[in-house]
């Protein structure tokens, strides 16, 4: 697993494996400093990208606490939020997504 550090985001891209190779999963993760609720969403967001997303995907981590215009792209109200980037269409997903279940049919992994 590669980590990128940068001031305005950390990168994590893993191994490319499995049947979905060319699917591409961009997610970018918005938290507020190293709060216990934003280390949460991204353990969370780690583990259940490494056991269900067998297509490439990358994690970009944003930290509104050092770069606050940067949510305004995509209109972030409340952190953590998942932002599903890629593939179309975009999904948000809040909180410390610590529902699997919620999580993988908000990013459309799983149907309901």
């Amino acid at each position: 697993m590669n980590v990128k550090k940068a001031n305005k985001k950390r990168s994590i891209s893993p191994k490319v494996g499995g049947p979905e190779k060319s699917v591409k999963w961009e997610l970018r993760l918005y938290v507020a400093g190293k709060t216990p609720r934003s280390l949460t969403a991204l353990a969370n967001l780690k583990k259940i990208c490494e056991e269900n997303l067998r297509a490439s995907y990358t994690i970009e981590v944003v930290d509104l606490l050092k770069n606050p215009k940067l949510g305004k792209g995509d209109q972030i109200l409340a952190i953590p939020t998942l932002v599903r980037k890629l593939p179309e269409p975009i999904k948000k997903i809040i909180g410390d997504l610590s529902n699997t279940g919620k999580v993988l049919v908000g990013l459309d992994v799983k149907k309901k």
